[in-house]
């Protein structure tokens, strides 16, 4: 099975970036709505939200905690915090469930029931079924095995059949995370191979979601079949991360802001713009 996905290069990626057009202003180059974060875990809203700003979108609204809200506004004040429309959302990085307060609990069911695009990272890996729009879901290999309920040394065995058994189960688009990483879904299967060990470290699970949010929401707008373009931006998404990663690093170490704020360049080698 595994050997049927396509290797995804930047020339495919570069097709799935949205350049925003003269006329375009913060609300159609598109809104992500995030809901992530807690006080256990702050810092992965802060990271996914910076990954999402820096990959580049409209307007971002974080609908987080409260105390995770003033964090995030600390390094990215041009987020905003209050509800309002939104073409996609990212929900579950940092959280180990959504009971940490009534009104983020209240958020994240609106967002799973509103029949938009959305990443499910983390805690929402096992609501997937609550979300009536189309569904990124991007498990690591761990998360994946409890989720289906098997071993993950089974699943290590042929991670790629894996991913499209779990697309087919969830009816959803599956980002199997790791070195390499595989993508399911309506739209295909593609694999993208890191290129750098680097990127095993805190953080960039929550990094990827935010730059996969961002894609996503940038193409939403006005779009009737999303569903059928998840497995490539997600792709795309996983693409510009490992290159970000190599930038931050120049091959060696790196954190993961660092990696944020090499986005707009691994973005512009991929366009061919440098």
């Amino acid at each position: 099975m595994s050997g049927e996905f396509q290797e995804w290069q930047s020339e495919d990626a570069a097709l799935w970036i949205a350049l925003p057009k003269d006329w375009d202003d913060k609300y159609s180059h598109g809104v992500l709505g995030v809901i992530t974060g807690s006080e256990d875990y702050p810092g992965a809203a802060v990271i996914g939200v910076d990954a999402a700003l820096h990959t580049g979108v409209g307007m971002l609204r974080y609908l987080g905690s409260q105390s995770v809200s003033k964090l995030v506004l600390e390094r990215r004040p041009e987020a905003v915090t209050v509800d309002g429309k939104v073409q996609a959302w990212l929900i579950g990085s940092g959280m180990a469930d959504f009971g940490e307060d009534s009104l983020t609990a209240a958020r994240v069911q609106t967002a799973l029931e509103s029949g938009l695009p959305a990443v499910l990272d983390a805690a929402a890996l096992p609501v997937a079924r609550d979300c009536t729009g189309p569904a990124v879901l991007t498990p690591h290999e761990g998360e994946l095995a409890k989720l289906l309920g098997k071993d993950r040394a089974e699943l290590r065995l042929d991670p790629g059949e894996w991913a499209v058994r779990a697309a087919s189960t969830f009816e959803s688009t599956v980002v199997l995370k790791g070195h390499t990483t595989w993508i399911s879904g309506p739209g295909g299967d593609f694999k993208v191979t890191a290129p750098t060990t680097w990127l095993a470290t805190a953080g960039a699970g929550d990094a990827l979601a935010g730059i996969m949010g961002a894609l996503i929401a940038t193409h939403s707008v006005e779009s009737e079949s999303i569903e059928s373009k998840l497995a490539a931006l997600a792709a795309t998404a996983v693409l510009i991360h490992g290159r970000a990663a190599v930038l931050a690093g120049r091959g060696g170490p790196f954190t993961i802001l660092d990696l944020n704020q090499a986005i707009p360049c691994a973005i512009r080698e991929i366009l061919g713009l440098n």
